[in-house]
């Protein structure tokens, strides 16, 4: 059953690496068709672009981009684009195979894609990021549509650049096509409670979590009582740190890219909101200390939420970690060893394909609404949104008790039992 990773296009990145892996685990685990495994490996289509941009002094810059699905037996391709200085086909690829296992998971009719350019937003004027965004949705426009492939908002990118790219693929369309992409601005067809359901559904499993653990007597847990650390303090990281402060958590630090403030009686978590939508970022916020994103992974808290990139929690520095609870908010923050150790010392790990699903779940309603032109109130989202992380969180739980295996391994036997299913019944063309 187990292959060794093949040396080739996709695999030079530690991140997918870890998603073979942790597949290859599942698999194992499971007694997974090795025909299906065998599929699931490698993407099933990729394109990797040149992006030429007239920059606003004139010259011309040429950037990478690419676009990956990993797989459409379930449904359309799903997936966002990232602009980093840092993206390659390798991570984009990984964060594609992510996307399949998420979607399945959380029982969407849809398939896993992701897509990026290697760029610094940061870097570029608005315009430029507009002619950056509208060149790349013309060169990857045979990839994509509401019925093919349907892109998102992911690190470095907004509901404006969605915005653009919904108007782009429009105008080589000759109508209005808002199914192109989700998680844009609402004026334009996109969903209330888009932009807040990631952070939202990485406290819903927290709530399940403590629930279930009670439910075990593992301990006498109550969000109330509980102190929580929050990696990040981004799209995702935010949000979840204002859900947990609502609910009486207190919340003791949260991080940027340029280091974590701590308080061990707790963040105003509006306040510190007030002061990074003002600075840009959390450096000198008065009422509290400075510290390293190191130590802030490594506070004795009951709750981690690592909700800014991958691989920061990893052999390196896993024996520092003291959380409970630990709901990833980012894609792949635990390299496969790191979570290995940590659940052997009876940590928590509420993976990612679980923990931070509640993005992809709300841009399928998003993608819904807009084919249906009718629009749900935000209220009905958030529930929708809460019963489909309950359902998911309950598999996923049955899962790792029947299996006797931690929740990441039990997560990845539950989205490949529904695709490997289909997958079966689709059959191998031809």
């Amino acid at each position: 059953m187990t292959h060794h990773l093949r040396s080739g296009l996709y695999d030079t990145s530690p991140l997918y690496q870890n998603a073979v892996l942790d597949l290859e685990t599942a698999a194992r685990v499971m007694d997974l068709n090795p025909g299906v495994l065998e599929r699931l490996r490698m993407p099933k289509k990729a394109m990797c672009v040149s992006i030429p941009v007239r920059m606003d002094d004139g010259s011309v810059k040429t950037f990478e981009g690419y676009r990956v699905q990993h797989s459409t037996t379930l449904g359309p391709g799903k997936g966002g684009i990232r602009f980093h200085p840092e993206v390659n086909l390798s991570e984009v690829s990984a964060l594609a195979m992510l996307m399949t296992m998420k979607c399945s998971l959380v029982g969407l009719p849809l398939g896993g894609a992701k897509g990026g350019i290697r760029v610094d937003p940061s870097q570029l004027s608005r315009a430029e990021q507009q002619a950056l965004t509208r060149r790349f949705t013309m060169e990857i426009i045979s990839m994509i549509g509401p019925e093919q492939d349907i892109p998102a908002p992911d690190v470095g990118t907004d509901g404006q650049h969605m915005a653009w790219m919904m108007d782009t693929y429009s105008m080589a369309k000759g109508h209005a096509v808002p199914g192109v992409v989700t998680g844009k601005p609402i004026e334009i067809g996109g969903s209330l409670g888009r932009p807040e359901s990631t952070g939202r559904g990485v406290v819903y499993v927290i709530e399940h979590a403590i629930e279930l653990l009670k439910k075990q007597n593992k301990a006498n847990y109550s969000m109330k009582s509980m102190t929580a650390a929050v990696h990040g303090f981004g799209k995702v990281g935010a949000v979840a740190a204002h859900e947990l402060a609502i609910r009486g958590c207190k919340v003791v630090a949260v991080s940027d890219f340029y280091g974590a403030i701590h308080n061990k009686n707790g963040l105003n978590v509006d306040e510190v909101q007030a002061y990074m939508n003002k600075n840009r970022t959390l450096k000198g916020y008065p009422n509290a200390e400075a510290i390293s994103n190191e130590d802030l992974l490594a506070l004795n808290v009951d709750i981690l939420v690592p909700a800014a990139i991958d691989g920061v929690i990893t052999k390196a520095n896993m024996k520092n970690i003291k959380a409970k609870i630990i709901s990833e908010g980012a894609n792949g923050p635990i390299t496969s060893e790191a979570q290995q150790y940590l659940e052997q010392n009876g940590c928590y790990i509420i993976p990612d394909i679980l923990a931070n699903a509640g993005g992809v779940i709300v841009s399928y309603f998003e993608w819904v609404q807009g084919l249906q032109q009718f629009f749900w109130n935000e209220k009905e989202v958030n529930e929708k949104l809460a019963e489909i992380m309950a359902r998911a969180f309950n598999r996923v739980a049955g899962n790792a008790e029947r299996y006797k295996t931690g929740m990441k391994t039990a997560a990845l036997i539950t989205s490949v039992e529904r695709l490997s299913q289909a997958m079966l019944l689709r059959g191998l063309f031809p």
